[in-house]
């Protein structure tokens, strides 16, 4: 069996995008894994458009009720002038919050690519909460193009990939 179905499984935050309009992530219902890695990929931009991530659970697909979810306390950053295959994980640790801001921070995030990645433990959300969502504030003024990517990993059931949970769906 491939580990796409086995071990993870691959669905949208929101799709590549300019970031100098706020985005509102997608909804990620975590009913069948144990946990989710958030990955945020994005092109350099200009000195002062750092991205700015925020978590939030929710109650329900549409509607209900929605709140910040304060989790995350390390977060992985690859970042380079042009992403090649040869950058390091940068492990990056912080009090327990629901932002990211300035990812790296003194890597100069707005201008380098970067990879940031999180993980999102099923654990975390408080009870009566299902779903996830990560959205990106606005980063300025100029263009810097972006995407959000959630990877479920801890299947609490394995599938070939065509038959993998709708995770975006109620």
């Amino acid at each position: 069996m491939d580990a796409l179905g086995r071990l993870y499984d691959l669905s949208i935050g929101f799709a590549p995008v300019d970031m100098q309009a706020a985005q509102t992530g997608k909804r990620f219902h975590m009913r069948d894994c144990r946990a989710v890695d958030v990955v945020l990929f994005k092109a350099a931009g200009t000195a002062g458009d750092d991205p700015t991530l925020t978590l939030q659970e929710h109650t329900a697909y549409t509607s209900g009720t929605s709140v910040n979810l304060v989790a995350i306390d390390k977060y992985w950053v690859k970042a380079e002038a042009t992403l090649d295959g040869d950058e390091t994980w940068t492990e990056v640790t912080q009090t327990a919050a629901a932002t990211i801001a300035d990812p790296g921070g003194a890597l100069t995030s707005a201008e380098e690519q970067q990879i940031v990645v999180f993980t999102v433990e099923a654990t975390d959300l408080t009870d009566g909460y299902e779903w996830i969502s990560v959205n990106m504030a606005d980063t300025g003024t100029n263009a810097q193009l972006g995407c959000i990517l959630y990877l479920p990993h801890d299947l609490d059931i394995q599938r070939a990939p065509a038959n993998m949970p709708q995770w975006l769906t109620a």
